[in-house]
């Protein structure tokens, strides 16, 4: 679904790609729909990930200056961080589940990608990092506290003495509004973290499985990390309720 959405916002873009649009009609709106388990849905136009660096939010510019060795991308879509990476002459790959928004980052000139889950990957992988990168809100990846420490684990696996995690997150709990407000306290009653999101992503006619993707505050984090290879080392908060957490490998 997610590959077929990215390939047809790419065709739209740039007016070429799997399906190229034909004799000067105005593109059809590439749409990505989230759909949460207590019935909310919204949608936005899916053309952001394919956002050059003007376009992008403050704290993506910060992230990147974070970075340093070589980087693995972690949910690396259309390649939108990566490209800029490889473009500032650091060694990074990409990793995805999706081959169509691999095949997309391959378009835009993304040399090193993967496709596969980031636990198998650590279970065969030579390769060896020194910067994750989460951005793009892929914290959310850790999807709750039964995940987080086995997903921690696998990047732990995959990283060199001094590793670190640069992630961007959302604190959930920075809103008023009930919708969300009943959502957290459902979540709480059934012994899941507040900002724990059960959804589906729907594209057209296609629609993913049901998954989990968590959005925490900065307490919730540090919980999720202790007991862990990593720790919590700085947090900007500059663009709230977004934030930009910074972990390192220990021992």
């Amino acid at each position: 679904m997610f590959g077929e959405m990215i390939r047809d916002a790419y065709a739209v873009r740039t007016g070429v790609g799997p399906r190229p649009l034909a004799g000067g009609r105005v593109p059809r709106p590439v749409i990505e729909v989230i759909e949460r388990d207590d019935g909310l849905i919204n949608g936005a136009p899916a053309d952001h990930y394919l956002d050059e660096p003007e376009d992008w939010q403050p704290h993506d510019h910060r992230a990147l200056r974070l970075c340093r060795g070589h980087v693995l991308d972690i949910g690396v879509g259309a390649g939108r961080i990566a490209v800029e990476l490889q473009r500032r002459g650091m060694a990074v790959t990409g990793l995805d589940t999706s081959p169509g928004a691999i095949d997309i980052a391959r378009r835009r000139g993304l040399r090193d990608t993967v496709v596969t889950t980031i636990d198998a990957y650590a279970a065969g992988a030579p390769a060896r990092y020194d910067t994750f990168l989460l951005l793009g809100n892929n914290l959310g990846l850790l999807e709750g506290p039964e995940r987080a420490p086995v997903f921690l684990a696998a990047l732990a696996r995959l990283a060199n003495p001094g590793a670190r995690i640069v992630a961007q997150g959302t604190d959930p709990y920075r809103t008023t509004d009930p919708v969300h407000v009943t959502y957290h306290r459902r979540n709480r009653e059934r012994g899941r973290l507040g900002g724990q999101l059960r959804l589906r992503l729907r594209y057209r006619l296609l629609a993913t499985t049901w998954f989990d993707y968590l959005n925490c505050s900065i307490g919730e984090l540090a919980e999720l990390v202790s007991g862990t290879r990593w720790r919590l080392v700085s947090i900007d908060e500059e663009d709230r309720p977004y934030y930009l957490a910074v972990l390192e490998l220990t021992g």
